[in-house]
């Protein structure tokens, strides 16, 4: 099989198909809406070095900028408009498109600003759909306005959501935590781990406002006490599949197995230990990280590693991705031959002929696999995934769940 070919076949077939239905979502934010289908279409075009494809992520990131002067008004990273105004920003420094971000963007700071407080007030740290993704959106205006003001604002806005973990967080032996809500039907609570909703998204964006003088003396103390947490969660047999739980609590069991998936498990801690390592400088976090990784790459059977699907959010696109990542950043070969293996069983699992591109994703709360076009889940980010293996140079959209 000549992998980079079929890969080319399905890309072509992606991008028809969301052409066609983008007008389809909802939801207008990066991951879960119509924003994130447009990446995919910028993306497609300077892979083929076709304009006219470029002409189609003009189309579909206008109707965004539409919808929101309509009144479109949910506000979350994943779904909403938070994200939708990261993606203008992503697209901007990618010189896809030309726009004055200051002046289109600055006018939904407020709003977001209160979306953000009132999630802080409830503790709500998720980074997919509370405090960390609007904190993820402030941080990317940051570091691309070009007014000084602005520039002022956005500081003050990330030091109020830094102040809040700071107030939230929950300290014993281990390090800094927070409570999440693990399971709402049991009322259970605990530090959950995982880089979707929990504390290795929490460390992921901690170590990138690390990289700015205006927040490493407030943020050095609480990222080293929450990677700390998470390192003292890791089970120490390691001959186990998964070297860390995807949440802790106290009456959990000694052991529980968690997913090879971006979304929970050893692939979103390992990712985020490598970059906190590196903004500190510190070896030991890289080296635990990089051994973290590799006892990851021999997850291989998919049973076991709780695989499903093949999206972003869990997977095996996902995981490609990640492999794909961390090979371009250590140049150690087993994620690079990790990453080839899992394409090779992705392009085995193509086998919808009424799914687009033979891909179906897996809903859990229908029980029932569905066709699904958005990045998280669906072909907009299977497709990404294939042209970042295909040319792993352009992998900056990834950015967007926190792996680049």
């Amino acid at each position: 099989m000549n992998t980079t070919a079929v890969l080319k076949e399905k890309l072509k077939e992606i991008h028809h198909v969301l052409k066609e239905n983008y007008n389809n979502k909802e939801h207008i934010g990066v991951l879960a809406g119509m924003s994130g289908i447009s990446v995919f279409q910028f993306y497609y075009a300077r892979f083929v070095e076709d304009e006219q494809i470029a002409d189609v992520g003009v189309e579909v990131i206008s109707e965004t900028i539409q919808r929101m002067n309509d009144g479109y008004s949910f506000p979350t990273f994943c779904a909403g408009i938070a994200g939708a105004g990261w993606v203008l920003e992503l697209l901007n420094e990618e010189e896809f498109i030309d726009i004055n971000s200051d002046d289109l963007l600055s006018e939904l700071d407020s709003y977001l600003f209160e979306s953000m407080n009132a999630d802080i007030k409830n503790e709500n740290f998720d980074f997919l759909h509370g405090a960390i993704g609007y904190g993820y959106y402030f941080l990317k205006r940051y570091q691309n306005t070009k007014s000084q003001p602005l520039k002022e604002r956005y500081t003050t806005y990330l030091l109020r959501l830094i102040d809040a973990l700071k107030n939230s967080a929950q300290k014993d032996d281990r390090g800094v935590f927070w409570m999440y809500e693990l399971r709402k039907k049991e009322n259970l609570r605990g530090a959950n781990l995982s880089l979707s909703h929990g504390m290795a998204s929490v460390i992921n964006f901690l170590s990138r406002l690390y990289s700015y003088e205006d927040f490493q003396e407030v943020t050095k103390d609480l990222l080293v006490g929450a990677a700390d947490f998470i390192i003292n969660c890791k089970y120490p047999n390691e001959n186990q599949s998964s070297l860390f739980p995807s949440w802790v609590y106290p009456e959990m069991e000694k052991y529980t197995n968690s997913r090879l998936a971006w979304c929970y498990g050893d692939l979103g801690i390992g990712i985020s230990l490598w970059k906190v390592g590196k903004v500190l400088e510190n070896k030991e976090y890289q080296e635990l990280a990089i051994d973290v990784l590799k006892h990851a790459a021999k997850r291989r059977d998919a049973e076991e590693a709780r695989i499903n699907d093949t999206g972003l959010c869990h997977g095996v696109f996902g995981i490609v991705s990640m492999f794909n990542f961390m090979h371009i950043e250590t140049k150690e070969l087993i994620f690079k031959e990790t990453a080839d293996f899992w394409m090779g069983e992705a392009l085995k699992m193509d086998t919808y002929t009424d799914g687009h591109a033979g891909y179906k994703q897996w809903r859990g709360d229908k029980e029932a696999w569905q066709n699904e076009t958005n990045l998280l889940e669906g072909i907009a980010g299977i497709g990404l995934s294939m042209i970042s293996y295909l040319t792993p140079s352009e992998n900056q959209w990834n950015e967007c769940l926190m792996i680049s």
